[in-house]
């Protein structure tokens, strides 16, 4: 029973895991964007730094227009991130553009 807790509390030290456990709805938009950041720099976490993109940008939606250089000035970010960042911006935008088509 020991192994498990300690097992389960391991997953938990990343988002993935908790999104593994709870479902992605259960986690927070700063949570959802660590996961696609991956990893942080010495002392301060993809978390950290995803909490620091939603404050600067006011969420998701400040965050959908802005030029891509204006990510480089947020320490651990580089283009391989930011690139994965624009593509799930563009993944959700398609998205939402086939289920309005499919419903007009």
């Amino acid at each position: 029973m020991k192994n498990e807790k300690q097992n389960q509390d391991l997953s938990w030290q990343h988002p993935g895991g908790k999104l593994v456990e709870l479902g992605a709805d259960k986690l927070s938009d700063a949570e959802l964007l660590s996961i696609i950041i991956g990893t942080g720099t010495k002392g301060k976490s993809a978390e950290q730094i995803a909490n620091e993109i939603i404050r600067k940008f006011g969420g998701y939606k400040g965050m959908t227009n802005q030029p891509l250089e204006n990510f480089l000035e947020f320490k651990g970010l580089g283009d391989v991130k930011i690139i994965r960042i624009a593509a799930a911006f563009e993944i959700a935008r398609r998205i939402v553009k086939q289920v309005l088509e499919k419903n007009e």
